[in-house]
């Protein structure tokens, strides 16, 4: 039995089928739940530190310290801490996630025009109304920029939380090179390229709709 027939082989096993299924399943959520937390504190950070600029520097340098880590020193970093499983996974996950979003958010506030600030002053608006109705929304592309990207590079490392136990189609990936089995790998490998498109094609379908149609490209 040649190379290919021996990945046909494990490509058309039922049990193989079953567990892309399910693994696709713990990639999503492993995936999902990260970029959400970062988000929800990467996008506030950014809007602080446009308001408090001398933390800036200091804070995104921080931020890109924990960007630099490889990835499997950070997860064996966190076991101490936080065990084996999802947990530190996620943990990990979520710290990588952090600078894309921190970065574009406060870059894109940072864009916007300071006489269009000015003109919403002028008209009243206090700073809550010219963050939510001026800022936000002249940021909202970039902001989303930096959440696409994040969401796609978390899709691909997910794969590593397979090393702690947490699942995902990294089990997949790492049953491969343990069997030196191709077809292994080509079943983690395949449905995690195509969910990095997937996500990377919804968050850019949402983003259209979401961006005022005046400000679209």
């Amino acid at each position: 039995m040649n190379e290919w027939e021996r990945v046909l082989r494990v490509l058309s096993d039922p049990a193989v089928h079953r567990a892309v299924w399910v693994q696709t399943g713990q990639h999503i959520y492993l995936s999902v739940v990260p970029v959400l937390a970062a988000t929800l504190v990467a996008v506030p950070l950014g809007i602080v530190l446009t308001r408090a600029r001398r933390l800036a520097e200091p804070v995104m340098n921080l931020v890109g310290v924990l960007q630099t880590l490889p990835s499997l020193a950070l997860l064996a970093f966190m076991i101490p801490l936080l065990g084996i499983g999802r947990l530190p996974a996620m943990a990990a996950l979520f710290l990588y996630a952090l600078l894309p979003i921190l970065r574009n958010t406060y870059t894109g506030l940072r864009a916007v025009d300071p006489a269009l600030i000015e003109a919403g002053r002028g008209m009243g608006m206090t700073s809550w109304q010219l963050l939510f109705l001026v800022e936000l929304p002249l940021a909202f592309r970039v902001i989303m920029s930096g959440i696409r990207v994040a969401t796609v590079l978390i899709i691909g490392w997910a794969t590593l939380a397979a090393y702690v136990g947490a699942g995902g189609l990294g089990d997949l990936i790492l049953t491969g090179f343990a069997t030196v089995s191709a077809g292994h790998i080509i079943a983690g490998g395949v449905p995690v390229t195509l969910l990095a498109i997937l996500a990377d094609w919804a968050l850019g379908r949402l983003e259209r709709a979401v961006t005022p149609r005046g400000i679209r490209v």
